[in-house]
């Protein structure tokens, strides 16, 4: 079970990354231009495929690894 939190850790924090950008929000400074912090949306799909990918593998490993025993 440990092998899978650190495969999950990727997802938790992409997932992060959305809640921040999205309780963080936007605001206008006072010259007009909008200040958000739109890097985190690129960073959070970076994640979430990097965790996701790296779970179907953990999962994968163990699957090939517990049929191997039975033969």
């Amino acid at each position: 079970m440990k092998k899978y939190i650190f495969a999950l850790m990727p997802i938790i924090l992409g997932v992060l990354s959305f809640l921040i950008f999205m309780v963080k929000g936007s605001n206008v400074a006072p010259d007009g231009t909008l200040e958000e912090p739109f890097f985190l949306i690129p960073i959070g799909f970076l994640l979430l495929v990097i965790g996701f990918i790296c779970v179907v593998g953990v999962a994968l490993k163990s699957v090939i690894k517990k049929t191997q025993y039975v033969k």
